[in-house]
């Protein structure tokens, strides 16, 4: 049974081109850019400090820009976003 929670969106690092973007399923924007983070093979990221993401819900068409901190998993808004 699927939760009712759970909204659809699409996910892409900052620096790639939207049709390289993930469906993830999650309960809010920050959620969905941490979890696209954690499937991401380390060895992508791996020399990174920090890595922003763009984050769009697909029921509404709303989209966010996050900096991911690699190390702590802290979240914040892009600057200029």
């Amino acid at each position: 049974m699927m939760n009712p929670a759970l909204r659809k969106f699409s996910v892409h690092a900052r620096h790639e081109d939207c049709r390289k973007a993930v469906v993830v399923e999650d309960v809010s924007f920050d959620s969905a850019a941490l979890s696209y983070i954690e499937e991401l093979p380390p060895i992508l990221h791996r020399d990174e400090h920090e890595v922003s993401v763009i984050v769009r819900e697909l029921g509404g068409g709303r989209e966010h820009c996050f900096r991911i901190d690699l190390h702590s998993g802290d979240t914040a808004p892009c600057e200029g976003k």
